[in-house]
This record gives structure tokens, C-alpha cells and sequence, in this order.
């Protein structure tokens, strides 16, 4: 069945009378299908079935829930060239990147459920003079809001874990690139009963103001720009939802003097910067680097970017694709504009693998720019794009003072030798999580660190989640 320009109520997919084009960012004119404009009656449908479903969901047993998703493991699991492809074409990923997400997907299928039950099991803290036990319990009806730069990993890491835990789900994919993952939507729907999941598309705004103000939404889980997820928690605050946020940031990395910057390093910190076409809540945005080291490093940065092939993600050649969708593409090229207006030198890298193609995409060659300073916009500002500014300074507390300077404290690097002189800095720095000669993600499923500051709203998880879709509380003698 297809589900382009459709939402899903009470295990029913409706096929709505408005839509909006979903377009292939590397073929502007190619439309890879259509997401359905909900109404606020659709909205209000979504949230009562899942508040319906819900106390009979919330009883099932551990092992039932389990069984569900391992179903949907099996439906799914042999089908990911297939999911790459519509992925690719809808977001603008390479194959391998694309790739990979869907994988990652398929993982936490498979190993998510396993981790259950020995998290769901009561704590005993009793002692000499109480009995004691930590007890868990799902919240309720959960919204889950998702953003167009990785739909599918964001997407698992919070649906799953919240089916799983008991609660029911309205879910609200990107209106920018939701094919892939409604498909998926739909094989876990079809293991579930009616009510469980819900998937309502169409206007954040109108949306997100329904499921902020409704008091039967427990939670609410969100990833996407810090604006939005300010105007989220002031809506909902008058029912104090549970808010779990992955928001904006403005990852430093930080190369000291030591550094040693071989190929295999280089290789890290292009991949930092140019992952998704930069279009990476966690990608490395701004890279200061200990003055005697700064004409060595962009000298190797800039041979790496060089080997880039920007072109149609679909093609194997390609290192990177287009940006996702137009008001990023303009929002990249006016910040790189003002850049060179305010005096700095942007210098750009790589080959076009198709130049009678180039204009047909929202496509841009990877660019490092130079002569900026601390307070220029494309140093203070979430590029999410394939461009990367570069500073240098002369001491840490210098160093310091810049990483620290901003309103966003999602993940930062550092780069030395010298792990302790690391570790010693890292205590320094604001950011959710500090990477050492590396800018990546946490390979294992279960771990997650939320960013801090203006970048988040969460706690760190050991279990994939579980935590942020449930109550714990004390049962006592």
C-alpha cells in the first residue's frame, strides 16, 4: 500500500485532500512523492486514539511488546537496499550514508527489545531500616516530532524505545524527507494494535500547537531547531509535560599543538565537518586550531576536501550530496555571502561530478573559510551545511573562553597527543558529550548524551532511551 499523502489514525491510513510535494533535492523537478496537510481535527483524532489505546496497551506484558517489534525486525530486515534507495532520493544522502542510517535502524530493531526486561526490573535499594524498591511505569500518550537531516536514526531512537515501554505514539515526521520513514511507520503499525501508533503529517506549527496544549500528551519528544523547541516547552508548560529535546548546536573542535594531524585524523575531521553535507546537529561547525599548527592544517584539510565528488547521492562516485531542501540551500549561501562581505576569504574545494546537472539540484562545493574572527556570524551561527570555518589561537585559556562562547552546548573535540591534557580540557567545556581525536557518534545504540545550554533538554541514557518514556517511583514498606 502506499502511503504517500496519507496519515494514519486508529491502525487506519486516510488519504488527505491536501498535500505538498516531496521533491528529490539532487533533481528539483523530480517529485519522489506527497505528504498529506493534517487539520487540527486530524490531529485531535490522532491523540484520542492513542489516549483510547493506551490503558490497554500499557498492560501488556514485556514479552508480548518484545514479540511486536521482533516481527517488525523480520518484515523489515532484508529490505534495506530498497528503504536506501527512496531515502536517498527524498533526503539527498549518499548510498553509503543512506545506507547505513537505514542499518543502524535495523539494529535497534533487533537489539533494543533484548534490553528490556533486565531494565524493567524493580531496583532493590532497601536497608537496615526500609524496604525499598525503584519501580517503573509508562507516561501515557507520547508525541514524537522529528526533523528532515536524519529522519530515519531520530526517528527509531524514540519510537521504538516509547512503543516499548509501554506508552502509545503520535508521530510527526519532517514534512521535507517522510517517505522512507513512513514506510517504515507502517510495517511497525502493522504489527501493533490500532491506536499504538499514530502518524500525523503537514504543518509544524499547527501540529505542534495542538500536541503542546493537549493535556492528554504525557510527553513529548522532539528533535529540530532551538526556536521551535522554545516555543514547544512554553506551550506545553501549562501541563507540564515530560520534554525530552535534541536541539541547534555549534560543535568547536579544538586542535592543539600537539596534534597529530596524519591522514587518519584529517580523514576524521572532514568526515566531522562534511557528514550529510554538513546537515548534522553534532557535525563540527567552527575549528580552532593552536596557531602553530594553523597553515599545516588547512593546507591537509584542504587536500581532503579536494577529493570530494558533490553530486545525485544515488550515484556510487559520489562523497556527498545536495543540501536537503531550498530554504537551507539559500540560508548556507546568504551566511557564506555576509561572510565574504564582513572581509572573510572563503576558498572552495572538490569537483562537480556532473556539471550539466549542477543547477538541476540544490548542490554546493565543500568550502573552508578563513580570516574570521570570534564574533563573525558564520563562526556564531548552526551553518548545517558543507562549510566550515577556521581560527586559530595561542593558549587554552584563549581556546577556552571561544569553544565556551555560545549560546549551544551539544558535542565538541579535542585533538592531542595527550589524553589526560585532554580529559583536564574537556572538564572545561560546555557540550553534552567531548570527543577525543575523533568528531562521531556513540556507535553503541544504547548510549545517548544530551546536549546542554541552548542545545537540549534531556537526561544521558545507558538503555536506549527507556528512561525518557517512563516514571520511575519508590515502593516502600
Amino acid at each position: 500500500m502506499q502511503i504517500s499523502g496519507k496519515i494514519l489514525v486508529n491502525g487506519e491510513w486516510k488519504t488527505l485532500n491536501r498535500h505538498k510535494d516531496v521533491i528529490n533535492p539532487a533533481v528539483t523537478s523530480e517529485v519522489v512523492g506527497f505528504i498529506g496537510l493534517a487539520s487540527e481535527e486530524d490531529v485531535d483524532r490522532a491523540i484520542t486514539a492513542a489516549a483510547d489505546a493506551y490503558p490497554t496497551w500499557s498492560q501488556t506484558s514485556l514479552d508480548e511488546r518484545i514479540e511486536r517489534v521482533h516481527q517488525v525486525w523480520e518484515r523489515v530486515k532484508d529490505r534495506v537496499d530498497e528503504y536506501t534507495t527512496l531515502f536517498v532520493r527524498e533526503n539527498g544522502k549518499t548510498l553509503q550514508e543512506g545506507k547505513l542510517d537505514i542499518q543502524r535502524c535495523v539494529q535497534i530493531l533487533n537489539e533494543l527489545p533484548e534490553n528490556l526486561k533486565n531494565w524493567y526490573e524493580p531496583r532493590d535499594l532497601s536497608g537496615q531500616a526500609q524496604q525499598v524498591e525503584i519501580r517503573r511505569r509508562p507516561r501515557g500518550v507520547t508525541a514524537i516530532i522529528t526533523p528532515w537531516n536524519s529522519p530515519m536514526i531520530l526517528t527509531f531512537k524514540r519510537v521504538i524505545p516509547a512503543i516499548l515501554t509501554g506508552n502509545t505514539v503520535v508521530f510527526k515526521p519532517a514534512t521535507d524527507c517522510p517517505l522512507t520513514i513512513m514506510v517504515f511507520m507502517k510495517e511497525l503499525a502493522d504489527c501493533l494494535p490500532p491506536g499504538v501508533l499514530n502518524v500525523v503529517t503537514g504543518s509544524g506549527g499547527l501540529i505542534g500547537d495542538r500536541i503542546a496544549k493537549d493535556e492528554r500528551v504525557r510527553t513529548i519528544a522532539f528533535v529540530g531547531g532551538t526556536n521551535t523547541g522554545k516555543v514547544l516547552m512554553e506551550k506545553s508548560s501549562s501541563t507540564l509535560k515530560k520534554l525530552n529535546m535534541e536541539l541547534g548546536g555549534n560543535d568547536p573542535a579544538i586542535i592543539l599543538a600537539d596534534a597529530d594531524l596524519n591522514k587518519e585524523t584529517i580523514l576524521k575531521l572532514r568526515n566531522g565537518v562534511l557528514k550529510g553535507a554538513g546537515q548534522v546537529c553534532s557535525a563540527i561547525k567552527r575549528i580552532y586550531v593552536h596557531e602553530t599548527r594553523y597553515e599545516e592544517l588547512l593546507d591537509k584539510l584542504s587536500e581532503e576536501f579536494n577529493k570530494t565528488i558533490v553530486g545525485n547521492g544515488i550515484q556510487p562516485d559520489v562523497k556527498m550530496g545536495p543540501l536537503n531542501n531550498e530554504s537551507q540551500f539559500r540560508f548556507v549561501k546568504d551566511l557564506i555571502d555576509h561572510a565574504e562581505k564582513e572581509g572573510a576569504k572563503v576558498h572552495y574545494f572538490g569537483r562537480k561530478l556532473n556539471e550539466d546537472t549542477w543547477e538541476d539540484g540544490y548542490f554546493m562545493l565543500p568550502a573552508i573559510v578563513t580570516n574570521v574572527h570570534q564574533e563573525s556570524e558564520i563562526m556564531r551561527a548552526e551553518q548545517f551545511g558543507p562549510v566550515i570555518p577556521v581560527m586559530s589561537f595561542n593558549d587554552t585559556e584563549q581556546v577556552i573562553k571561544y569553544a565556551n562562547d555560545s549560546e549551544y552546548g551539544l558535542r565538541a573535540s579535542i585533538w592531542t597527543t595527550d589524553i589526560e591534557a585532554a580529559k583536564r580540557l574537556a572538564d572545561r567545556i560546555e557540550a553534552g558529550a567531548i570527543f577525543f581525536n575523533n568528531h562521531t557518534i556513540f556507535k553503541d545504540l544504547r548510549l545517548d548524551f544530551p546536549g546542554i545550554k541552548e542545545s537540549g533538554l534531556s537526561s544521558v541514557t545507558e538503555f536506549g532511551g527507556f528512561e525518557h518514556f517512563t516514571d520511575s517511583y519508590g515502593f516502600a514498606e
